[in-house]
């Protein structure tokens, strides 16, 4: 069992997931630092712009993989810095929903145009079924551990 071909390329999936994550943030807080943003902050702008009508601190956590709290720090600096806003949730009336002030939607539009670029360049010489099985993939297991 310890020797299974499995288990190491599990591993090794890892490892590589992993590391990508750290040449991912790394990259996210170059192209972000323009607009005086760190990685941590574009994916929180990321989510709530994505969600069109707010979101929940919460929901921001869940979609990241990260603590409600560490997104509630970083949502309370960039509602400070004028980024969001926070608004009464009808649903919910103890966590508001997290939504995007004019100038979030246009740092959030700066920054999908040094991403799209910057996509499509890392993509180049990788055949769109490549993508779609490591998409597949990274869905399933994040499906199988988020249980």
């Amino acid at each position: 069992m310890a020797h299974s071909p499995k288990r190491k390329l599990f591993l090794d999936l890892v490892l590589s997931l992993f590391r990508l994550n750290g040449l991912l943030v790394a990259e996210g807080d170059r192209m972000a630092e323009a607009l005086g943003l760190t990685s941590a902050r574009w994916k929180v702008i990321g989510v709530v712009a994505l969600a069109h009508s707010g979101v929940t601190v919460p929901g921001i956590a869940r979609a990241l993989g990260q603590s409600r709290q560490a997104v509630q720090r970083i949502t309370d600096v960039m509602e400070r810095d004028g980024l969001l806003r926070y608004e009464n949730n009808p649903e919910h009336r103890r966590s508001v929903l997290v939504c995007l002030t004019d100038r979030g939607q246009e740092v959030y539009t700066a920054l999908r145009a040094v991403q799209d670029p910057w996509a499509i360049d890392n993509t180049e010489d990788v055949p769109l079924e490549e993508l779609e099985t490591g998409l597949q993939l990274v869905r399933r297991l994040i499906y199988k551990f988020d249980r």
